[in-house]
Order: C-alpha cells, then sequence, then structure tokens
C-alpha cells in the first residue's frame, strides 16, 4: 500500500520530478521532507477518499499524525479496513 500511496501522492500533486523510490515512506511529508502544504493535503485528502473511500476529518487532533508520513498513511488506511476503488 506505501507503493501505491507514494504514486498517489505523485500524481495528485503533480511530483513528476519524484519516483516511488525518491520517498521515504518515514519521512515527515510537510516541516521538512517532501514540504507539502496546507493545500497539499486538501488535494490529497480528497484523493485519498476517491480511491480508498476514506474520509480524514481535517478536524481531527490526529490529522498531525495521520499526515505524519507515507507509512502513517497506509496504516490509517489499512486500518479503515477499505479496498481501494479503480
Amino acid at each position: 500500500m506505501e507503493n501505491e500511496l507514494k504514486q498517489l501522492i505523485i500524481d495528485t500533486l503533480d511530483l513528476e520530478d519524484l519516483s516511488i523510490a525518491d520517498i521515504d515512506s518515514h519521512e515527515a511529508l510537510f516541516d521538512g521532507g517532501l514540504a507539502l502544504d496546507s493545500i497539499d493535503a486538501l488535494e490529497l485528502g480528497l484523493a485519498i477518499r476517491k480511491k480508498y473511500n476514506v474520509k480524514i476529518n481535517a478536524e481531527k487532533e490526529d490529522v498531525g499524525k495521520i499526515f505524519a508520513s507515507v507509512s502513517s498513511l497506509a496504516a490509517y488506511i489499512s486500518a479503515q479496513n477499505v479496498a481501494p476503488h479503480y
């Protein structure tokens, strides 16, 4: 799932200069790492909702932990027991 999420990030945010291998699963998505911003988070959240039918509530206290890394996103989505929508 982590590689699938990495590709989703690349496609959704038009990060054409990156490949899946360039993204460390444990690297911060914000505050360093990929240096994503709040607009990127909204776009990524919508893409996750569309692909996995998982809504990440931006008002929840743990949203920072969910979006901390590719690994944490994968764990959250997996915990929702969903399969991707193609």
